[in-house]
């Protein structure tokens, strides 16, 4: 989705250009036969077009620019506008071809010339995908959009103009639709047996996220890891959602939680910052069970180096209020017979930090039985811990059970989990 190149341009435009044949009038009188079928040129326009052809094509442009200026002097009809629009497109293609023209100057007869009824329809399609060239490199977004979009329309076939529009929408503002143009090249890439690149997933995420376009940064976020789930992937997807300032969703640091705890099932956890900073929150949220686990990986795997002072601190601290908590069995009692379920859901994420899936997931739906819960964080956390266990239909269906926003979106990207783990 680069700059147009000036001289590439001229250069196809000179091998394709206006197909023109203006004949002397002893000529035209000569073939009858063809008298009324080609364009009717007076003789105060004829003979200039006929000098102006043969000097561009022996590259005299100062006397086709004399033999243009008798045409542009002369010409009063349709077919006479057309004929002095397609030489001077001739003259300025062979101008910007040896470096002497301009777009500006260009655009004069593209201009004139898709406005004109006598303009073959063959051609309109390439002279409005130059104007959004020209556009392109102007700037002006909304106009290459439209000129693309006409091009489009005409039938013209060229391998960049579909991106071309999605970047004119998207720069011009009309993100919906850019992406439904980036869908038919991701669905003609695909149809033609190619695999889209990366780039078209991430070039929308970006653009819908600089935009502050949340929901269709989320739907971009899901197709990318439905045809690219490697485990960056995801932990980028996962970051842009919600780990992020600047992110599709502000979340809480349970709701951080519930991504990290997606990444690590994932195996998607990065670098030290992302186990420690996982340790920390889960710790902070009374879950030193899971900032125990977290820390633990993290340094079993190498992630978290063996010095780090700051995940000693916390692993420490943990391991305190683990043994301050004593034994869960007995928690387990007392929220089983509590009167509503909020001891049920805060000792479920307990067991859930033990690793204990099976203890954690019956004791969310006691949670959820009981009431006077968050609904959506505690089937949340349940679709987590069936998920763990392996149960994936459960999980779900306790994921779709998710009503409430940023939740419901976060959730939505578990369900994709369920579908696209990282692979690779």
């Amino acid at each position: 989705m680069k700059s147009f190149t000036n001289a590439l341009f001229a250069a196809a435009l000179l091998a394709g250009g206006a197909s023109l044949a203006v004949q002397p009038a002893a000529a035209q009188k000569k073939d009858k036969k063809a008298e009324g079928a080609g364009l009717k040129l007076s003789k105060e326009v004829q003979g200039p077009a006929a000098a102006a052809q043969t000097a561009i094509a022996a590259n005299d442009l100062a006397t086709a620019e004399a033999s243009l200026a008798q045409i542009d002097a002369a010409a009063k009809t349709d077919d006479e506008r057309y004929i002095a629009a397609a030489l001077r497109l001739n003259v300025e293609a062979k101008k910007i071809a040896a470096n002497q023209g301009s777009d500006a100057a260009l655009a004069v007869p593209l201009k004139a010339l898709v406005s004109n009824p006598k303009t073959p329809p063959a051609d309109l399609g390439r002279y409005n995908y130059e104007l959004g060239r020209i556009a392109t490199n102007a700037k002006d977004n909304a106009g290459a959009a439209q000129y693309f979009a006409a091009a489009q329309a005409a039938g013209y076939s060229n391998p960049n103009m579909t991106l071309q529009l999605v970047k004119s929408k998207a720069d011009a503002g009309d993100l919906a639709g850019a992406s439904a143009e980036m869908d038919k090249v991701i669905a003609a890439q695909a149809a033609a047996g190619q695999k889209p690149g990366e780039d078209l997933y991430r070039y929308m995420i970006a653009k819908s996220n600089q935009k502050r376009n949340g929901a269709l940064t989320y739907t971009w976020l899901k197709k990318y890891v439905e045809a690219y789930p490697t485990a960056k992937n995801w932990r980028d997807v996962v970051t842009t959602f919600g780990l992020t300032s600047g992110g599709v969703a502000t979340l809480d640091k349970g709701q951080k939680v519930d991504l990290f705890r997606l990444l690590r099932h994932g195996k998607a956890l990065a670098d030290q910052y992302d186990y420690e900073i996982y340790g920390q929150y889960a710790f902070d949220l009374g879950i030193p069970w899971e900032a125990k686990t977290v820390l633990s990986q993290g340094t079993s795997s190498g992630k978290i180096p063996a010095g780090s002072a700051n995940a000693t601190s916390l692993l420490a601290a943990s391991n305190k209020s683990i043994s301050n908590e004593g034994s869960l069995s007995g928690l387990e009692t007392r929220a089983n017979a509590a009167a509503n379920g909020k001891l049920a859901a805060s000792t479920a994420d307990a067991f859930f930090g033990t690793g204990d899936y099976a203890k954690a997931a019956g004791l969310y739906r006691t949670a959820l039985q009981k009431g006077q819960v968050d609904a959506d964080a505690v089937n949340t956390r349940l679709g987590i811990a069936l998920a763990y266990s392996g149960d994936k239909a459960g999980a779900r269906t306790a994921f779709e059970g998710v009503k409430g926003q940023p939740r419901a979106d976060l959730a939505g990207l578990w369900i994709e989990y369920l579908d696209h783990p990282p692979v690779g």
